[in-house]
């Protein structure tokens, strides 16, 4: 967590709290069903949190923005930017169902009323518009 405060000092008191949860939430949930790499778990915040958040230091997202996260897996790059960006829409998909189960017991556990998932490949989502797209690792699409 600490690394966090390294590189961003504007953190509200709810945003720290919830940034601070993320450690154990996902330890608890990646011994359930692993979404992490098992060497990645214990840098969470480096690996994981503080790369989601790279976007957010080079373009902070207007508020009412609506953000699709391609490809989501546990949730990185949209569970650390919902919680950053507590003013813009964050959809988060994958195409992997239990992936998608941990992001849901995150924002349950986090209050990330401004983030929603689905369940399905990125080309697929073809009923609604998106202002953005984010995504860490994905395949090609086609």
């Amino acid at each position: 967590m600490d690394i966090l405060l390294k590189y961003f000092s504007d953190f509200t008191p709810r945003q720290l709290e919830q940034f601070g949860a993320l450690d154990e939430l996902y330890k608890d949930w990646n011994a359930k069903i692993n979404v992490i790499s098992r060497k990645d778990i214990d840098s969470l915040y480096e690996k994981h949190v503080l790369h989601s958040l790279a976007i957010a230091a080079a373009f902070p997202f207007p508020d009412g923005l609506e953000i699709i996260d391609i490809g989501t897996g546990g949730g990185f790059p949209g569970v650390p930017l919902a919680i950053f960006f507590p003013n813009v829409k964050f959809h988060l998909v994958d195409s992997i169902g239990k992936k998608l189960k941990i992001v849901e017991a995150v924002k349950e556990a986090l209050g990330l009323d401004n983030l929603t998932t689905q369940h399905s490949r990125a080309e697929e989502v073809t009923n609604r518009k998106f202002d953005f797209a984010v995504s860490r690792a994905v395949a090609p699409l086609g």
